[in-house]
């Protein structure tokens, strides 16, 4: 082993501001992998990048080193007669996009590949969402998974141990370094485990507002510039779109609701939720878009509203379901399968006024707190337990009206949420603007 690939010295040489070459990068992904870096080096590799930074071409080097970590999928023997795309949202309170987007854009001619994850800290994951779904198998093996996209257009599973593992310790390490918070490292960690699955074309949802991760718009833009272009110059043309996250999107929140709310969304999507409506539809199209499988993104804006209008998404996330070991008449009765939660009461308002701001994050965090999600990665999940109805900015609610609608366990949960959650909606005697859905899109 020459000097020049001692991990102390590369260590120093990023703490020192310099540029690893990609046989530099490649020698520590290896030895992340392999656990012959150990986790003080990693640690301190990670504390140099997060002060330091990465140049472009270090950021691209080290999400392929890190996809190449593990297996990546190829579609290539599958005799597909449509691109691969996915869709990856940075998190939100309430974001069930992907359960209806995934069939909305396979309906439209597309391959939709959606391995998900679960929820950590205040927002919610989509693989718990499924996991309300009696029998449905999230981790399929590869030739079954593989099956499934090909006949049905789409599959939403869970990430395997084989795709980006040199991710999941970096990523452990991360997060005990105080190093989380680094545009390089999160493009990286997202980006290796998307480009594992054999994309044509990914399009990214990057939240920002008080419930979002990038609650700030300027880190939203830096990390949105930096995941186009990294995905980009890794050969996976991508599209990122900066959406609102400053009230929960669509009107539920927790596992069991959500998908109830997803399933109405399909079956009777001419009384879907406006904003959740306007965002799953623009990210559908975007998707058709640069994959190449609608030419235009008016077009595929009709083609995607076309196949949620005329049942065809429905159809398909019908038989995703049973392809995954679910009950084939869920979409006729969601209510016979999905956990229900044994008291149901509305929370209400103590004052009346035009609903200004939402206290997003605090609502995920209420939902943790009730164990509808986790604050460990070993955490037991309630499916059952959520919230419905609530209220969404420039809404008018009087004294006595209800705010939101508590699915709980017991009497111990309703008290609990029935004195913090009025403290989170802020009324006011005039309405205020609303934000707009989509901020920005890049590449512009």
């Amino acid at each position: 082993m020459s000097a020049a690939l001692l991990p102390q010295e590369l260590i120093r040489k990023k703490r020192d501001g310099l540029a690893l070459t990609d046989a530099e990068i490649t020698f520590i992904v290896q030895g992340i992998t392999s656990g012959q870096l150990s986790d003080a080096q990693l640690g301190a590799f990670a504390m140099a990048v997060f002060q330091r930074g990465m140049t472009m071409a270090e950021r691209v080097s080290l999400t392929q080193q890190m996809m190449y970590s593990g297996q990546v999928l190829s579609w290539q023997d599958m005799d597909l007669n449509g691109p691969v795309v996915d869709k990856h949202s940075t998190g939100g309170v309430g974001d069930k996009v992907s359960l209806m987007l995934g069939p909305i854009v396979a309906a439209c001619g597309a391959y939709v590949p959606m391995i998900s994850g679960r929820g950590l800290g205040h927002t919610g994951g989509t693989l718990d969402k499924f996991d309300s779904i009696p029998g449905y198998n999230a981790t399929p093996d590869e030739a079954q998974f593989k099956a499934l996209v090909k006949r049905v257009g789409c599959a939403i599973i869970g990430q395997t141990a084989q795709l980006a593992p040199a991710d999941q310790r970096f990523y452990a390490t991360r997060d005990v370094t105080a190093t989380v918070e680094s545009i390089d490292l999160i493009t990286a960690s997202i980006l290796s485990k998307k480009l594992a699955a054999g994309l044509d074309a990914l399009v990214m949802d990057v939240k920002t507002g008080n419930g979002a991760f990038a609650a700030k718009m300027s880190m939203a833009q830096e990390l949105s510039q930096s995941i186009s272009q990294v995905a980009t110059g890794a050969g996976v043309p991508t599209r990122c779109l900066i959406t609102d996250m400053n009230q929960v999107l669509g009107h539920s929140v927790g596992n069991a609701v959500e998908m109830a709310e997803c399933i109405d969304f399909l079956v009777n999507p001419a009384k879907a939720d406006a904003r959740l409506l306007e965002i799953t539809i623009e990210l559908a199209a975007h998707m058709l878009d640069i994959s190449g499988a609608v030419n235009g993104l008016d077009r595929a804006r009709d083609q995607a509203l076309t196949a949620l209008n005329q049942g065809y998404a429905a159809q398909v996330f019908a038989d995703m379901v049973i392809g995954l070991g679910g009950p084939a008449d869920l979409l006729e009765k969601p209510q016979h399968y999905l956990p229900q939660a044994p008291m149901i009461k509305p929370i209400l308002a103590q004052m009346q006024g035009y609903v200004t701001t939402i206290d997003v994050r605090e609502i995920g965090l209420s939902m943790v707190r009730l164990k509808a999600g986790r604050s460990k990665a070993d955490d037991v999940i309630d499916y059952a337990v959520g919230l419905t109805q609530v209220v969404k900015i420039g809404d008018y609610v009087e004294a006595g009206q209800a705010l939101a609608v508590a699915h709980i366990r017991d009497e111990n949960q309703w008290d609990e949420l029935n004195k913090g959650f009025p403290n989170l909606i802020g009324l006011a005697p005039e309405a205020v603007k609303t934000h707009s859905l989509v901020k920005e899109i890049y590449p512009a």
